[in-house]
């Protein structure tokens, strides 16, 4: 795994306080959304089709540390829009990191080698770079040409400049696993400390729909892609259980409160990935007042077929702490990529297949200046 020791050693040593404690709702990573702005439009973004009265608001720099501390994870992500977009992104970072959280600031890296000089290393401070496979796949992802060199171009100056630097990379339909081993052994060459990878999620505003991965697809994709790994330096930037869950080796539930969203409309029900299930107005009313019941494989049809890591990397989190050994042999041996796959969780929810495969998703963000109910 790319994970540094010493981020491994704060995580873990809240995980264990969250278990001896008995508190079984606990947050594992902050999704801090200080705006919606974007200066990209990609294929896959569900967050794009917002009107210009949203996608101007802001959240301030005291909201935004005003919801690490009531949050309290150890970890806190801060994605967009694109954050380096926000004039003050530097002194909500120098906030975050006093507070001795880790700070993974998820960029397209457009903008990134001209505020380099806004923010100092730290081992609190990663930038996570969004790239979607080599150029010509994630040009046409962003949709927009020359936006993978610009990308390599600016992870290079970070990491001259002595800056933790991750990749994060979504996979799509007409994924080939030897175009993404090839995509690995580039970030590998890179030298970034790791990439973190997950099939897409169908957001429902995202304008081609037919470009996201199905569970089955995407774990049949995953076995032949760690059938590559075999030799391989490659580093991920997940736990070991998560990647044993890609590949369709664990039953796992989504744990949508692991990841807790912040944005500009409050605080966002269930999850980072559902947009139209309403608000709290604060961290305490999401946990106390959000029938997590409703929300998961099986129980949703809005989340059949989610893999994404803010929801169950949080459940594979959770069973590392509970099975250490599992997770150890997992690590050291990989993923396997023969034999059954895990079973599904049972579907609850009553409509049938026949009804999922037409079902629309209409999305009404909430007015200016009102949370969604």
């Amino acid at each position: 795994m790319g994970i540094p020791l010493i981020q491994q050693y704060r995580v873990g040593e809240y995980l264990l306080k969250q278990k001896l404690r008995g508190i079984n709702r606990y947050p594992v990573v902050l999704m801090l959304e200080p705006l919606f702005r974007c200066n990209l439009a990609c294929a896959g973004c569900g967050k794009i089709d917002y009107p210009d009265e949203i996608l101007n608001k802001r959240l301030s720099v005291e909201e935004c540390l005003a919801a690490v501390d009531e949050c309290g994870a150890p970890i806190v992500s801060i994605p967009g829009g694109e954050p380096l977009i926000y004039k003050e992104i530097d002194q909500v970072v120098e906030g975050i990191i006093k507070r001795r959280k880790f700070v993974y600031l998820c960029t397209n890296a457009l903008l990134l080698e001209k505020n380099l000089h806004k923010f100092k290393p730290s081992p609190y401070l990663t930038f996570s770079v969004h790239l979607d496979g080599l150029k010509d796949k994630h040009d046409i992802s962003v949709c927009r040409d020359g936006v993978f060199e610009k990308a390599v171009q600016a992870i290079k100056a970070a990491l001259d400049a002595g800056f933790r630097v991750t990749v994060n990379c979504t996979l799509f339909q007409n994924e080939g696993p030897e175009e993404v081993a090839e995509f690995m052994d580039f970030a590998t060459d890179l030298g970034v400390e790791g990439v973190t990878i997950a099939p897409g999620y169908s957001y429902n505003h995202a304008p081609e729909q037919e470009i996201f991965l199905r569970r089955a697809a995407s774990k049949r994709l995953f076995r032949e892609v760690f059938k590559l790994w075999r030799g391989k330096r490659w580093r991920f930037n997940q736990s070991s259980l998560y990647l044993d869950f890609l590949a369709g080796n664990q039953t796992y539930q989504c744990t949508p409160w692991g990841n807790p969203t912040r944005n500009v409309f409050g605080w966002q029900k269930p999850c980072y990935l559902l947009v139209d299930e309403g608000y709290a107005s604060s961290f305490k009313e999401l946990i106390d007042d959000t029938d997590w019941e409703k929300y998961g494989n099986g129980r949703n049809p809005k989340c059949s077929d989610c893999m994404m890591h803010c929801g169950y990397e949080p459940t594979a989190i959770d069973d590392t702490v509970s099975h250490p050994l599992k997770a150890l042999w997992v690590a050291l041996k990989g993923p396997r990529t023969s034999g059954p796959l895990a079973p599904e969780l049972p579907v609850t929810y009553r409509q049938s297949a026949r009804e999922l495969t037409n079902v629309k998703l209409e999305v009404t963000p909430p007015a200016q200046g009102e949370r969604a109910s």
